[in-house]
């Protein structure tokens, strides 16, 4: 799972795991959150929290629903806040991790309001709020009821009319509304939900794990829609 020479190939490893229900060793997971921690504030770091590696900034990789990582600024952002947590869901805590965690923690809150308004619940880019809605769901950074509702209400606003929205990358999106719940999020599933019907009659192939990760994502989100 541990990908040294890459922060998004790990991270795409853990959320696989975690996706399809599959148990991480305690002893994984105690290197895995402890590489983690060390790589919070590193040059690249966005906030302090886990920055990319060498390799991540070099190549093209892609977010857990297959999306593209675009600007070198954005990938530390996003890798950030999945990499926070990343480390919030691991729940392993010596002194060396949970002091890192909170740093980052720390550095983010702080860069909210400012950036964002009060409370606000949209973060730079549409991607970058996606990373920053998982982040808050998993208990991380303040205010997250408040500042997810009002995160919906962005999504509400960027609706293009055909299932999809404007800014925000689809998959991504979605996979994020099946972590909150359907009374949080059954607005805007059943706003998606004939996209995600016609995705569903289009059978993956079974080596493509995007596509695999993608109808997954479809089914649950209907289930809750």
């Amino acid at each position: 799972m541990l990908d040294e020479n890459s922060l998004a190939a790990t991270l795409d490893a853990f959320n696989e795991a975690l996706f399809w229900g599959r148990k991480i060793p305690q002893r994984d997971r105690a290197a895995l959150a402890r590489w983690l921690a060390g790589r919070c504030g590193q040059p690249g770091s966005y906030e302090s929290m886990p920055a990319p590696t060498a390799q991540d900034f070099a190549g093209k990789p892609l977010l857990f629903t297959g999306e593209y990582l675009s600007t070198r600024a954005g990938m530390a952002c996003k890798l950030g806040n999945e990499g926070c947590r990343a480390l919030i869901l691991l729940d392993v805590r010596p002194h060396a991790v949970a002091d890192a965690l909170q740093q980052a923690e720390a550095h983010m809150t702080a860069r909210l309001d400012p950036a964002d308004g009060p409370c606000g619940g949209y973060y730079c880019c549409g991607s970058c709020t996606v990373a920053f809605w998982r982040h808050l769901l998993v208990g991380g950074l303040d205010q997250q009821e408040r500042r997810l509702a009002n995160g919906l209400q962005n999504l509400q606003r960027a609706r293009l009319g055909n299932g999809s929205w404007r800014f925000f990358p689809s998959w991504y999106t979605v996979l994020a509304l099946t972590e909150m719940g359907p009374e949080v999020a059954r607005p805007q599933l059943q706003y998606v939900a004939p996209r995600l019907e016609r995705a569903l009659q289009r059978a993956p192939q079974p080596d493509d794990v995007y596509a695999l990760r993608r109808h997954e994502i479809a089914r649950r989100a209907l289930a809750l829609a």
